[in-house]
């Protein structure tokens, strides 16, 4: 491995945990899209009639626009910190690949934020009367949808980074993007339920997040850079 090569790859893992460190002195910001998903999510079989069968034919609606929701809770405070203290000059100007620098922050918004929504998804897949034979298929889904939906919103946050009040207009740009995602997820969601094989949907959920992490990078790097100019 060459020696630029080395020189990112310790750039990006002290990014990384840079940015963990931040977050775990201030959890409430990163419990939040977590808290939200779980109250959205039980807030439907306590509002609808006790029906299984009922729970289980909103249970993809519930659960993904749950997700969806929560991945944009967070999305205003991805580049906003750093771009105020001068931390996003710093690292388009550090002679390291800016989109690299910018992908590692994504993961680490994926790590806090989607990651944790995937492993409480089997709890409140259960309120909705999922069985457990679905869970496997369901779960797949949502590591890829969130996963696409953070690459998605980070060229959203990027765009919207020199707005003071960007909450209203990122939503406005992400929404559009993440509709596929929400339909293939729900799609698969639906299938796994109902005992068929979410196999097709599944791969177009996986193409979808291949697709973003190809362009994302670049597309996120300029999107910074006109926010920071």
């Amino acid at each position: 491995m060459s020696t630029p090569q080395v020189r990112f790859l310790a750039a990006a893992a002290s990014l990384m945990a840079r940015d963990l460190r931040l977050a775990m002195r201030r959890s409430g910001d990163s419990l939040l899209p977590l808290a939200f998903f779980v109250v959205v999510t039980t807030l439907f079989p306590l509002a609808l009639d006790p029906d299984l069968s009922l729970l289980r034919d909103i249970a993809p609606a519930a659960l993904w626009v749950g997700a969806l929701l929560s991945s944009l809770l967070a999305l205003d405070l991805l580049f906003r910190d750093d771009a105020q203290d001068g931390a996003l000059e710093q690292m388009a100007l550090c002679g390291q690949p800016f989109a690299g620098l910018l992908l590692a922050k994504t993961a680490v918004h994926w790590l806090l934020t989607g990651l944790p929504l995937v492993l409480v998804a089997p709890l409140t897949a259960t309120a909705l009367g999922v069985p457990y034979s679905a869970m496997t298929a369901i779960l797949a889904a949502l590591l890829l949808g969130t996963l696409a939906l953070s690459l998605i919103g980070a060229v959203g946050a990027g765009l919207t980074l020199s707005l003071r009040r960007n909450g209203p207009l990122l939503a406005l740009l992400v929404l559009p993007l993440a509709v596929p995602v929400l339909i293939f997820g729900a799609r698969a969601t639906t299938l796994a339920i109902q005992g068929e094989s979410p196999s097709a949907a599944l791969y177009l959920l996986g193409a979808i997040a291949v697709l973003a992490a190809s362009l994302s990078p670049w597309a996120l790097a300029a999107s910074v850079r006109i926010g920071l100019e």
